[in-house]
């Protein structure tokens, strides 16, 4: 649910992932709405990773082709439009928390010529009961479910939801990306995502969470497993800067009474625009792990 999305999280509540989540990008926190920042970050974590999303659809240990799919948590849509594009004939219904997100998407679907294959609808995962989603063949879900208080029902709910030979593809994020070349940028990055962690491990106590043993209890069979390792260097792709100071301006927010000052001086130096948006020396470097599974 706009839990971004989608890449890494720094946000306060929990950033990404898709809340934007996701440079982290994925997905808010429920019954908070997003800042326009974070749409910004799921803008951009779709752009940088296109290719690696891509690549996941084209993975799908599908039996058929799926004609609906249900995007949960989908942010301003890198899965929804990575989905419509992989799957021609298909339409997918975009249900996310964030109002905001939800309308971005529809910006962009319209913007494509692709509005009369999109629906949204907004709701909370978290809830008992989900609005009606009709009977999808394929339910996508990347970085959002980790966002929830109660993932374990949310998992049963999409088993049920499911058609009966449909698929359920789970992607969660193994860890924000970094950036930084070797050296004491690096080190000053590892330290303020090691504080990043410590916020998250209470406020997003599923993040990082083995999902194969979750989805069986909750009566899905496994169907495929892959792990996803992500580089990619500045020089090729130039939104790279663009993420990086997004991600890592996100960061330094959630780690602000964390770090010492003296390495907060060394971030805040380092996240300047003039310092940061013109380096040809980044690298977007994280793990994505996606499972498939059958009802």
């Amino acid at each position: 649910m706009s839990h971004p999305h989608h890449a890494h999280e720094p946000h306060t509540h929990d950033p990404g992932h898709g809340h934007a989540h996701s440079p982290t990008a994925a997905a808010s926190e429920p019954h908070h709405e997003p800042s326009a920042d974070q749409a910004e970050i799921l803008d951009l974590d779709a752009e940088v990773l296109a290719s690696h999303i891509a690549s996941l659809t084209e993975w799908l240990p599908l039996a058929a082709t799926p004609r609906h799919i249900v995007d949960l948590g989908s942010g301003t849509g890198a899965g929804t439009f990575a989905l419509l594009d992989r799957f021609p004939e298909a339409h997918v219904t975009a249900v996310d928390s964030s109002a905001p997100h939800l309308l971005r998407l529809r910006e962009k679907a319209c913007a494509a010529g692709l509005d009369r294959r999109v629906r949204t609808v907004r709701a909370d995962l978290d809830a008992a009961g989900w609005p009606e989603l009709g009977d999808p063949d394929l339910v996508w879900a990347s970085a959002s479910l980790h966002h929830l208080a109660d993932p374990d029902r949310a998992l049963r709910q999409v088993r049920e939801l499911l058609a009966p030979d449909g698929m359920f593809a789970l992607i969660e994020l193994s860890g924000f990306p970094r950036f930084m070349p070797a050296g004491d940028e690096a080190a000053l990055e590892e330290r303020a995502h090691a504080a990043s962690e410590r916020f998250h491990a209470d406020h997003v106590p599923h993040r990082g969470a083995d999902w194969g043993p979750k989805l069986t209890a909750a009566g899905f069979t496994i169907a495929g497993e892959r792990t996803l390792n992500v580089r990619i260097e500045a020089p090729g792709n130039p939104a790279v800067a663009r993420y990086a100071l997004s991600g890592l301006t996100r960061l330094r927010t959630t780690v602000a009474e964390a770090l010492p000052s003296e390495d907060l001086k060394a971030l805040d130096s380092l996240i300047a625009p003039e310092n940061l948006t013109p380096r040809r020396d980044l690298t977007v470097r994280t793990t994505r792990r996606i499972w498939a599974a059958r009802p």
